[in-house]
């Protein structure tokens, strides 16, 4: 693989199946990182493996759900047990919820969400670190949002409220390792062209005009770029940051 930013790096990366998970299989590859992928979704974790390995790089799917702490824990350590250690992780996988106002909303889906978006990311970090410690050094990005910096009043709160717990659990975790050669930092893109935004355009529920035409740089982000984020981050060309959450919002969280 041609980059230079991860080579001779082993990475895992949740939420691989599709939009930044799996851009970023791609990208933290061609950086010349072995990758291990995860995502619920096998059929689709499984191609974004095999992509990576037509262009030449090393990948392993690993199925897991990052709310159950048997599926993580296996995770991490399949993960380990192939490659030998794990230098970089990107906890990527969260889901959006259900969209309906605080009073409408239901239990059901505030518990689903923020056992996918925040107590999966404690729960990979948790197993992460442990590794980490082991091999006396290591990076992880976590997958906040541009709504863990600022308040959407979209009608998705529970998102809203785990994206800000995911920035507060990154700088905790921070500077309890910052003397321990573990750096902990976050993503936090704003609006991404995914296949989903894709298909809702498609059916008419979004116009892509409208949509972009609200953004400072008047387009919406690639995946890739997210990801070239957090392999930048994950590398030792960020080696003193730590604890930051890292806007990749074209400017949207700047005003």
């Amino acid at each position: 693989m041609p980059g230079s930013l991860l080579t001779g790096r082993t990475a895992l990366i949740t939420g691989a199946a599709s939009g930044i998970g799996a851009a970023a299989a791609l990208v933290f590859a061609q950086q010349g990182a072995a990758v291990a992928l995860s995502d619920i979704n096998e059929d689709g974790g499984r191609q974004t493996a095999a992509s990576v390995e037509e262009l030449g790089g090393q990948a392993l799917f690993l199925p897991a759900d990052v709310s159950s702490e048997t599926d993580v824990a296996a995770m991490v350590k399949a993960a380990t047990d192939h490659f030998g250690r794990i230098d970089c992780a990107f906890n990527n996988a969260g889901i959006d919820g259900e969209s309906a106002p605080v009073h409408e909303s239901t239990e059901k889906n505030w518990d689903l969400v923020l056992a996918t978006d925040l107590t999966g990311v404690w729960l990979c970090m948790k197993y992460e670190i442990r590794q980490m410690l082991q091999q006396g050094a290591g990076s992880i990005v976590n997958c906040s949002s541009a709504a863990g910096i600022v308040g959407f009043g979209l009608g998705v709160s529970a998102y809203v409220a785990a994206k800000h717990g995911v920035v507060g659990l990154t700088r905790a975790a921070a500077l309890e390792y910052a003397t321990r050669r573990i750096r902990v930092n976050a993503v936090c893109p704003g609006t991404v062209r995914t296949k989903l935004l894709d298909d809702a355009i498609r059916q008419g529920y979004v116009d892509l005009e409208q949509v972009s035409s609200m953004q400072p740089m008047r387009r919406l982000a690639a995946p890739a770029e997210v990801a070239e984020a957090a392999a930048w981050l994950c590398s030792d060309a960020a080696s003193y940051v730590t604890g930051h959450p890292l806007a990749v919002d074209g400017g949207l969280t700047a005003a």
